[in-house]
Order: structure tokens, then C-alpha cells, then sequence
């Protein structure tokens, strides 16, 4: 029944599409390469690779879900007049239904698909909860970006290197912070973090497991591993609601805090996380 209803989605983007192309308002002259991106994030890896010759759209705008989110009829316009879009890749529910039909909007544009080189994770498309994968993923718009443009390639190179000197900056602070953490356990009402508690020797431990609608047994179960590693914090992610994770915060007396998964602002929010972490974890 759910891939029957994705199916008919699907028709119904490319549908509109069609119209889009045919009724929806031209773009503006410009010199600017016009990129799409699903996610917040990536927005920061294109605009500081392409600088002031890229203009960004982005699909799953701030608010918005990406396991549940649609496209707009607008969207679909950028869709069609755009040079370039930049998929995860990595399996968000967002992409899985709409992908192909995004394709098929725009058969010119050049997909770039950032998580190629990543070493992916079964059940978690997070991969940009990493910098280690952000850092490829960035590659991966670079190389992108050199294609469509191979005039400008010295300039995505250049600013390529400055912005993986950044990630690279935040990574060492991360593992440099928690180096000294002996229970290395936290516990999130979403499970998006595995890329980031592989990457640095930590333990995810999730309320939600693979990101359904916990059981009374799993949040049985959550409960009694934060007790075992007296975890004081609960992490929620702005986009759900917090009544469970509240719930489960009061059952073992710890508070919540919220990181957020979907910032557009990466580096500035890495280390924001960082710090929450450090403090749930000291």
C-alpha cells in the first residue's frame, strides 16, 4: 500500500513538473549557477565552495520534516531552471519518494550524489552528522561545481580547501573534548547521530528505535540503560515533538536539551552540539 502511494506521488511530482516548466515564471538573467539541495546543510557546503557564483535552493526548508516532506509547486520550478542538484544519497524518506521524479523535472541538470565515498550505515541516512563525511561530501559538490563550471575550477578548489580546513578544525575539537569522557553513552529521542557516535567512539542510545514511534518496551528499555549510565540529559531534535522525550526525562529525572540535526549554519552548529554533549557527558 506505501509503495503504491509513493508510486502515485510520484506521477502526480512529475505531473507537476511538466507544468511547472511550461506555466511557472522564467528565471532572471544571471550568470549564477543555480543549485538544489535537500537539506539545510548542504546549503552551507554549496554556498561556501561556490561563493558569489552559486545560488542555492533548498527543498527541506527550516521547520520542515525529511522523512515526511513533499515539494512545493515552486520547487519545482528551481527544479527546472537548475544546473545542478546535490542528493544526500544516503536514503532520507524525502529522497526515496521524490528523487526520480526530481530527475525527471530537469533530465540537463547534473545530480551530484554527496555521499559517494562515504561509508554508509544501515538505517541511518545521517551521514552529514559527521564532518568526517561532510568533508566528503563537499568534495563531492566541488567536483560537482568543476563540472558545470570547469572555467571557475581554481576558485571551488580554493575555497574547497578553506572550508575543509574549518571541518577539519571542528573534527579535532570534537575528539579532542571527548577524549577524556569515561561513559561514553547519550541518549536522543531521534536516531540521527550514529555517524557522529562511530566516528568518535560514542553510544547512541535512542528512544525512538529506527525512528518509529517508540512501544512501551522500548521505552522500557531506554529508560533503564540511561539509569545504568546515569545519563542526566536527554536529547531532542527541533523538528518533533519533545512529549515523549519529556516523559522519558522525567521518568529518570534527567532534563532535556535540544541539538538540532538540520541546522543551516553547520560549523557554528557543530560546536554548539559539542558543547551540549560535553556537558551531558562530564
Amino acid at each position: 500500500m506505501i509503495t503504491r502511494i509513493i508510486a502515485v506521488a510520484s506521477i502526480l511530482i512529475a505531473v507537476l513538473a511538466v507544468l511547472a516548466v511550461s506555466l511557472g515564471p522564467k528565471a532572471e538573467a544571471t550568470d549564477k549557477i543555480q543549485v538544489v539541495v535537500s537539506i539545510l546543510p548542504q546549503a552551507e557546503f554549496v554556498e561556501r565552495v561556490g561563493g558569489d557564483r552559486v545560488t542555492v535552493t533548498v527543498m527541506v526548508g527550516p521547520g520542515d520534516d525529511p522523512h515526511t516532506y513533499a515539494p512545493t509547486f515552486s520547487q519545482l520550478v528551481a527544479v527546472s531552471q537548475a544546473t545542478l542538484y546535490a542528493e544526500i544519497g544516503s536514503g532520507i524518506d524525502f529522497e526515496l519518494s521524490y528523487m526520480g521524479s526530481i530527475i525527471e523535472a530537469n533530465r540537463d541538470m547534473l545530480a551530484v550524489n554527496c555521499s559517494q565515498g562515504v561509508d554508509l550505515i544501515q538505517n541511518d541516512p545521517h551521514i552529514w552528522l559527521s564532518p568526517r563525511n561532510a568533508k566528503i561530501m563537499v568534495k563531492n559538490i566541488c567536483d560537482g561545481l568543476v563540472e558545470v563550471d570547469p572555467q571557475d575550477s581554481d576558485y571551488y578548489v580554493r575555497n574547497e580547501n578553506t572550508y575543509l580546513a574549518e571541518l577539519d578544525a571542528v573534527d579535532a575539537a570534537i575528539s579532542s573534548t571527548l577524549s577524556g569522557v569515561a561513559d561514553r553513552w547519550f541518549l536522543v529521542d531521534h536516531p540521527a547521530w550514529t555517524y557522529f557516535a562511530r566516528d568518535y567512539n560514542l553510544t547512541q542510545l535512542a528512544i525512538r528505535v529506527e525512528g518509529k514511534t517508540p512501544s512501551p518496551d522500548d521505552l522500557t528499555n531506554a529508560e533503564q540503560e540511561a539509569r545504568a549510565h546515569n545519563i542526566k540529559v536527554v536529547f531532542a531534535s527541533p523538528e518533533f515533538s519533545v512529549e515523549t522525550t519529556q516523559t522519558v526525562a522525567d521518568q529518570i529525572g534527567a532534563s532535556v536539551a535540544f541539538i538540532d540535526p538540520l541546522s543551516r549554519d553547520y560549523v557554528n552548529n557543530m560546536y554548539q552540539v559539542l558543547n551540549e554533549l560535553a556537558k551531558a557527558m562530564k
